[in-house]
């Protein structure tokens, strides 16, 4: 079940309320961000509204004036999408549908979308099925008309609302795919316990190079493109390191800023390769402007799946583009660890290598020599 998917560009404004303190950059990086969301989703963005405000509006995000604003620029730029970068209500996205006359959505939707597309194996299928249908329920509003039904004389009780019986089907499916997700992670963990290397997870910010970092350091051929959330499914390769010593390495899926929480608990079994892991390899763009966010984002995100106990190196990727010097030298201030490598030319991968096995002597007794065979 793909949300709104369609085989034709859809025009876009994007839209984002800026609350509080909020730092501008920070703020005009999300915006920017979602314009890279939205192409990756097939949607093109054709201008953009923002707002500042103490707190947002209950009932449509913005002011009445800025609501106005919004409409015209969505009629000048013949855009047939509001694309908001804040997480809405479902009353806000009704209310807003109605007075901007065109579809809305937020960044957890076209998320989903994007994730409906990639997602190939039926694991991730499932996942992002279980993702869009928690979206789905939390995106029905309740009206008066679809209140509970008052218990009456000679009745046992208030009985079901009509809400309550159009979500069934919905509810029911949930449980569904939660129990068969439940089994492919019990599935995972016995799979782990005959394992008989240790593995090393490459987590990190989305498009920062993962998957260009697994075919390097394993010589695989993984799926790389230079969008957001370019591949989905979990993939494991082994990891020569040396003097005979081996290691399982795995790539997931990609973190970013104000990451749904419906998707970070429907990608559970996916994620918990990252908790269950014997090293984790934090990856992030040391190109971007706002890498030192980037990395926060992703400390916040393991430490929400349980991960942040484990054992972890920082790699700074594409070290050998644009500002990354910089960037770099920055870092190595409070992360004097991070190791600076470059996927594509190679560079720093040999002292990666070096740093991986040294870290797993510190942490990890599971170590196999050649002669064993593989537990993937």
């Amino acid at each position: 079940m793909n949300l709104h998917e369609t085989t034709t560009v859809e025009r876009a404004v994007l839209a984002q309320l800026i609350e509080g303190r909020r730092d501008p950059e920070e703020a005009a990086d999300s915006l920017a961000e979602l314009a890279r969301l939205a192409d990756t989703a097939g949607i093109l963005a054709v201008g953009q509204v923002t707002q500042r405000r103490p707190r947002a509006d209950g009932g449509t995000l913005f002011g009445e004036g800025k609501v106005a604003e919004a409409r015209e620029a969505l009629r000048a730029a013949a855009a047939n999408i509001a694309l908001f970068d804040n997480e809405l209500t479902a009353i806000q996205a009704h209310n807003l549908g109605r007075a901007l006359g065109a579809r809305v959505m937020d960044r957890t939707e076209v998320i989903l979308q994007i994730f409906a597309r990639r997602a190939r194996s039926a694991e991730a299928q499932a996942q992002v099925e279980l993702a869009q249908l928690r979206f789905l329920l939390s995106r029905i509003p309740e009206t008066e008309e679809q209140q509970r039904f008052k218990g009456g004389i000679g009745m046992k009780g208030p009985g079901e609302s009509r809400l309550q019986l159009r979500n069934a089907p919905m509810r029911r499916r949930v449980t569904e795919l939660k129990k068969r997700l439940a089994a492919i992670r019990a599935q995972a963990a016995r799979m782990r316990q005959k394992r008989q290397w240790p593995v090393v997870s490459l987590v990190g910010y989305t498009n920062a190079g993962k998957s260009t970092l697994l075919n390097a350091l394993s010589g695989a051929d993984a799926y790389v493109d230079d969008r957001l959330f370019a591949t989905l499914d979990t993939k494991t390769r082994l990891l020569w390191l040396g003097s005979g010593r081996k290691a399982l390495l795995t790539d997931t899926v990609g973190f970013i800023r104000n990451l749904p929480h419906g998707l970070v608990a429907s990608f559970r079994s996916t994620l918990d390769i990252a908790v269950k892991t014997d090293l984790l390899l934090v990856v992030v763009d040391a190109s971007h402007p706002h890498v030192r966010d980037h990395l926060e984002v992703c400390r916040r995100t393991l430490a929400e799946i349980g991960a942040d106990a484990v054992p972890s190196l920082v790699i700074l990727n594409k070290c050998d583009a644009g500002d990354a010097r910089e960037s770099v030298a920055h870092i190595a201030g409070p992360e004097p660890q991070a190791i600076p490598v470059s996927a594509r030319t190679g560079y720093g991968l040999e002292t990666l290598k070096t740093a991986i096995v040294e870290e797993l002597k510190r942490c990890c007794t599971l170590w196999q020599l050649p002669s064993a065979t593989s537990a993937i």
